[in-house]
């Protein structure tokens, strides 16, 4: 499946349900690999708001701010990511959070 493919499959999921932590992520990933970073930031913030235990939305999003030449933005999400991915108990994005945000 091509990325445009799969960006159209994705927002079709998001027509049906709005609110999908799958296609929400998965849209937004896709979206920052296709550098189209305004509509894959607001999606990774739409995402978090409505799906705050999507530990690796914080990720991707802090990694798009740094990328924008935005650390201090990227360094309030990843550690509100850090935050709740340690309150979680998981340590394996815990530990990825934690690596991004020393690079802010």
């Amino acid at each position: 499946m091509s990325a445009e493919q799969r960006v159209a499959a994705l927002r079709q999921m998001l027509e049906h349900d709005p609110d999908d932590a799958f296609a929400l992520y998965g849209l937004a990933f896709e979206l920052k690999q296709a550098d189209e970073v305004a509509e894959a930031e607001r999606l990774f913030r739409r995402l978090l708001d409505r799906h705050p235990d999507q530990h690796y939305g914080y990720y991707q999003l802090g990694e798009l701010l740094l990328a924008e030449s935005r650390p201090d933005e990227a360094a309030a999400i990843l550690s509100a990511g850090l935050a709740r991915a340690e309150a979680a108990g998981d340590g394996k994005a815990a530990g990825e959070l934690r690596a991004l945000l020393q690079q802010t």
